[in-house]
């Protein structure tokens, strides 16, 4: 699913159900083993797909510990971005990114509350005028959300830096894709990311690709 939203140039894998074949590294077992039995299935999975895209790129299988504010250690040469929800977990990556960020989220509205925590005023009157004139069962709000989730994905290893959800401003497009325009300096000139996104099989999956 998620690979109609990626370029040619990026390798992905994604799975529906935690299969009994995903295993994890040692050192990948020693950051997660305290870990409850969910959180565990999520981390496995994700990086069941991330090896399975390495093997489409010719990279040898090799453990994706995380690091600072969880970002994936990836093998030299490799960038890449993990997300999983309920049901869902996904692996994206390339030999030719600058940056990626995928996120996935489950197609249904925000809990009570999280949009005005994430969404800026400019966002919510665009949201307004969506529900109001759109139709086609996405829920508009969590695809905001989950826009902003790629965005931060895709900042942070470029900018190794925290980027809130009031710091970049997101334009969605129902034809599929994303703009989004950052609030603070970015890294190496960058103002913005350009981005598409899916609803399909209960979910909205979003994806940011810059090319090296």
């Amino acid at each position: 699913m998620i690979e109609k939203i990626l370029p040619s140039w990026v390798a992905s894998a994604e799975a529906f159900d935690d299969p009994a074949e995903a295993t994890l590294f040692p050192e990948e077992e020693r950051y997660i083993a305290p870990a409850v039995a969910k959180r565990r299935r999520e981390f496995t999975t994700a990086r069941h797909c991330a090896r399975r895209a390495m093997a489409r790129l010719g990279v040898p299988p090799a453990p994706i510990v995380p690091g600072e504010r969880g970002a994936p250690g990836w093998p030299p040469g490799v960038v890449g971005a993990m997300t999983h929800c309920d049901g869902y977990r996904a692996a994206a990556l390339s030999l030719e990114a600058v940056t990626i960020g995928i996120d996935a989220e489950p197609n249904a509205p925000l809990p009570d509350g999280v949009l005005d925590v994430v969404a800026l005023p400019a966002e919510r009157l665009a949201l307004g005028d969506m529900h109001r004139d759109m139709h086609g069962g996405v829920h508009w709000d969590r695809l905001l959300f989950s826009a902003k989730e790629s965005v931060y994905k895709a900042w942070f290893p470029l900018a190794r830096r925290w980027l809130g959800f009031e710091e970049a401003e997101i334009e969605l497009d129902p034809a599929g894709t994303f703009r989004a325009r950052l609030l603070v300096p970015g890294p190496r000139g960058l103002t913005g990311f350009d981005g598409r996104w899916l609803c399909e099989s209960g979910l909205v999956v979003t994806a940011i690709t810059l090319p090296d």
